[in-house]
């Protein structure tokens, strides 16, 4: 990030504006609701501007800057239309240590202002870092829209009850359960139609059972997709953010993870040939150990969670200890990928069917059934075959599949780092030597790869 998010509390503080125009008094208008007092600074102050200082019990001074309007300040706007005088404001007060914002100009802030979505005490904040005001524009409009402006009025009868339910329930888990319970329920749907009296009552009902209140762990078991973050399902989604600590594989992308709950416990356990991060006995044990602890625990997996994922294995002890969990599916690295390459799995006139395997190398060699994977009228997805390629080129040869069969190899499907080789199973393996590629890998086998500069749509 290059700027950190912060919310200042400006209400009864003087706050300086240099500017009496237009632009000046948006800056204005946005301090004055904060509860700012405000100070103005400017030759010419425009009637509006003016209005809102005296309402505001402010400072006018119709004269240009001097370093001695910022004693006392806690934060400077500096909005006039004149360069040199805004870089003036922004290097005095730089110079105390005071915030300051240059409307316009980032080079001469210290912070900036983003885009409101004013639902109070609810606010949220949009920035672009001040590369796009119109992109953040555009983003503020879209949110306008999915917030209702009810929330406002949800956020300030959760606020009622925050103390007493404190007091109620001592123990920090426990009370987020109780939140968390009370926001899943009708309560928003309530207040959103106006019937604050019925989510009152639907408090009081949540507060006198809390006593009663589960908090025993669950275990999420989800699959994060071939790696770009906007494949993720809704609910995948949902429960990232309640996860309380996440365990995830080397093959969930950093941009995923960033969707996850900020604060939650992040482990990681991946795996790679040869280099198992964690052993997946262990693994298995702590996930009902964190569970049992009463932590919310996603195990946060790339591709889906049934697919060479390992996830049976994980249900089995899960199921054995009677720990709840969830299996919540992810788009499969074939599908992912083989669509993002452009090369359709199934087609009419080429293959009636798909088999996925594993063409992981073991002593050498991989132990498939050779004979029915080299048939013609079909697609085989290797999972994890870079490493055996040649092993597998050669096998489905000598088991009568055709040399100049159509192959392709989708290096990092679906992400920016994408990169597909296309050839033949004869031709394959020096392309592969000749080229730098990296894991993560699938290998596509079926004519249907004849048809990706056709489909090709994302790119590498």
């Amino acid at each position: 990030m290059q700027y950190l998010p912060i919310f200042l509390n400006v209400r009864a503080q003087n706050c300086l504006i240099v500017g009496g125009g237009e632009v000046a008094y948006r800056k204005a208008v946005l301090l004055d609701k904060s509860g700012a007092r405000l100070r103005v600074v400017a030759p010419d102050i425009d009637d509006l501007l003016e209005t809102l200082v005296i309402a505001g019990a402010g400072e006018l001074h119709r004269r240009p800057f001097a370093e001695a309007d910022l004693d006392g300040v806690f934060l400077v706007v500096a909005a006039t239309d004149d360069e040199d005088v805004n870089a003036a404001v922004s290097a005095a007060a730089k110079a105390r240590g005071l915030p300051v914002n240059v409307v316009d100009k980032p080079s001469l802030c210290s912070f900036i202002v983003p885009s409101i979505v004013d639902r109070s005490p609810v606010v949220i904040a949009i920035s672009s870092g001040g590369t796009s005001p119109v992109l953040t524009r555009k983003l503020k409009e879209k949110i306008e829209v999915l917030v209702p402006a009810a929330y406002g009025r949800l956020a300030l009868l959760l606020g009622k009850y925050r103390g007493r339910v404190k007091s109620m329930i001592t123990e920090g888990k426990r009370r987020t359960r109780f939140w968390e319970a009370l926001l899943s329920g009708p309560l928003s749907e309530m207040v959103f139609a106006g019937k604050e009296e019925d989510g009152k009552r639907y408090i009081e009902q949540h507060l006198a059972l809390a006593d009663y209140l589960d908090v025993r762990g669950e275990v999420f078991l989800v699959g994060a997709g071939p790696g770009d973050p906007d494949l993720l399902t809704l609910k995948a989604l949902r429960l990232m953010h309640e996860a309380d600590v996440v365990l995830y594989d080397r093959l969930v992308s950093k941009e995923i993870m960033a969707r996850v709950r900020p604060d939650a416990e992040k482990i990681n356990v991946g795996k790679e040939r040869s280099n198992h991060l964690v052993p997946q006995e262990e693994i298995n044990d702590m996930l009902v150990r964190l569970a049992r602890e009463g932590k919310r625990v996603l195990r946060l997996k790339g591709g889906d969670p049934f697919i060479f994922g390992r996830g049976g294995e994980e249900i089995d002890q899960l199921a054995e200890a009677r720990i709840p969990f969830q299996v919540i599916p992810g788009i499969t690295a074939a599908s992912g990928c083989a669509c993002y390459a452009g090369i359709p799995l199934t087609h009419r006139e080429y293959s009636q069917s798909v088999r996925f395997v594993t063409g992981h190398l073991k002593n050498d060699t991989i132990d498939l059934d050779w004979p029915t994977l080299a048939s013609e009228n079909q697609t085989v997805v290797f999972y994890m075959g870079l490493v055996g390629l040649e092993v597998i080129c050669a096998q489905l040869i000598a088991h009568g599949m055709a040399a100049d069969m159509p192959i392709a190899l989708v290096q990092q499907g679906t992400t920016a780092n994408q990169k597909v080789l296309t050839g033949t199973l004869e031709s394959m393996p020096a392309l592969v030597a000749a080229n730098e590629i990296q894991a993560p890998t699938i290998i596509i086998v079926g004519r249907v790869v004849k048809l990706r500069p056709l489909y090709s749509w994302f790119g590498g």
